[in-house]
């Protein structure tokens, strides 16, 4: 005895479909949010639904092309509504259709099943329409609850849907085989991979979109991983690279230091010499200058002075203002490396964006260095006139290959986070600002 049905209402497809859109929308950064967003979504739903109830019972001949306009439905909505560009689009799409497919076979298939064991199959009536809701509703909560869970566990990395053209034949490719050989024996049954059994038929074709979604949920689980060693790999050259400017700027001042050093005693041979009042005046001018250099960047941290110093020269050297409140000697508990990875890639973000304004006078940078309950609190502020856009809560880098840069801020965040720390950056009144706050040691 047959136990299985008529093929799936075209409007249990839709919803499935709709549901997965959803699925990924609600994971990815939209476009828009609110009233506007879930009237996309409801559009989008009456728009699925309605185009596969109006062409069910079609020629098999047209059975292809509108399923191709049924993705490309889906496609639109996760366009329209993720802030992703569109070859990312495509990608979540092909992952979401597949989704779909298999969702709506799985739950078909346990509802025809259910029928025969309840002996209803030949009964029509209110008994097996409410059936076919609460199949309908626990098999799609199901399996969408349990791929939102294996979605929010991956820690995927932005830079993992960011796909080139030619980067998305390889999913492309896999959907489709999968998509094509679940459903070939609706269209020809005599073939070695198909059925002309209804059972086996739907057997196949559930089967196969499982094997397609654990497949395309492989391969981005592999992408993942690779993006985020890559992400690993250039944060960590980031900490060597601000490393290595802290050796190189204190050998730089030491030889300052003692290039100083024999200054201050060739003006103490000078100040013997009989001399005009206007070079004793050029003199003290002079020692002035060295007081002041010897008293600046004195943190109480010789790590952070050091830092300070090389980048104040620079700062020097390009027509940028850096001051700095700082009580060093609060930072002994923090890693030599950390404490260049913070303050370093702190720095350089700030120097940078203020290079780019032309007007030297507001080229200014204020970083503060202090404890404030049982926290150290270094809070770095920069002149900022056009807003960095924001991304996953981190500003997005502004140079051409945004895909090897922007790791700064990444960097810092999780040099704090290894304290227990936290980071947090905006913008506002044509300042950017960044406070890093780490929670104190217990006093020993």
């Amino acid at each position: 005895m047959n136990i299985y049905l008529s093929d799936i209402p075209r409007l249990f497809t839709g919803l499935a479909e709709w549901l997965a859109c959803l699925l990924y929308i609600r994971k990815y950064p939209r476009r828009t949010s609110g009233p506007r967003l879930w009237g996309v979504l409801a559009a989008g739903l009456v728009i699925q639904c309605l185009f596969l109830q109006l062409t069910d019972a079609k020629h098999i001949a047209l059975w292809l092309p509108c399923m191709i306009l049924a993705v490309g439905l889906m496609f639109a909505l996760i366009a329209t509504c993720c802030d992703m560009p569109l070859t990312s689009a495509a990608y979540v799409t092909v992952r979401t259709f597949l989704l779909a497919e298999f969702t709506a076979s799985l739950e078909w298939q346990l509802y025809s099943y259910v029928l025969y064991l309840l002996g209803w199959q030949g009964e029509e009536g209110w008994r097996r329409n409410l059936l076919a809701l609460a199949m309908l509703g626990a098999v799609y909560a199901l399996v969408f609850q349990l791929m939102a869970w294996l979605e929010r566990r991956l820690g995927e990395p932005r830079s993992a849907i960011n796909f080139q053209l030619q980067e998305l034949w390889a999913p492309i490719l896999m959907a489709s085989v999968c998509f094509l050989m679940s459903n070939l024996s609706f269209v020809y049954s005599n073939t070695p991979f198909t059925s002309s059994i209804l059972a086996e038929i739907y057997n196949i074709r559930t089967l196969v979109d499982l094997a397609g979604v654990t497949m395309l949920y492989a391969y981005h689980l592999q992408r993942c991983e690779l993006y985020m060693q890559r992400e690993l790999n250039a944060i960590q050259g980031v900490l060597q690279n601000q490393y290595a400017q802290y050796r190189q700027s204190r050998e730089s001042i030491e030889v300052i230091n003692h290039k100083y050093h024999d200054l201050k005693h060739q003006i103490a041979v000078l100040r013997a010499e009989p001399d005009a009042r206007r070079r004793a005046a050029y003199l003290d001018g002079m020692e002035e200058e060295i007081r002041d250099y010897e008293a600046q960047n004195k943190t109480g941290n010789s790590v952070l002075d050091t830092v300070l110093t090389g980048k104040s020269l620079y700062c020097a050297r390009h027509g940028v203002e850096l001051t700095c409140v700082a009580d060093g000697g609060r930072l002994d508990f923090l890693d030599v490396m950390d404490i260049c990875t913070i303050f370093g890639n702190i720095l350089d973000n700030a120097i940078e964006c203020e290079l780019r304004i032309e007007e030297k006078q507001k080229r200014l940078i204020h970083l503060a260095v202090h404890v404030k309950k049982e926290f150290l609190v270094i809070r770095c502020e920069n002149y900022c006139p056009e807003p960095p856009v924001f991304q996953d809560g981190l500003p997005v880098s502004t140079k051409e290959d945004s895909a090897n840069h922007g790791y700064g801020i990444k960097s810092v965040r999780l040099a704090a986070a290894k304290y227990g720390g936290t980071t947090t950056v905006h913008s506002r009144d044509s300042w950017f600002e960044i406070n890093v706050m780490i929670p104190l040691p217990p006093a020993r």
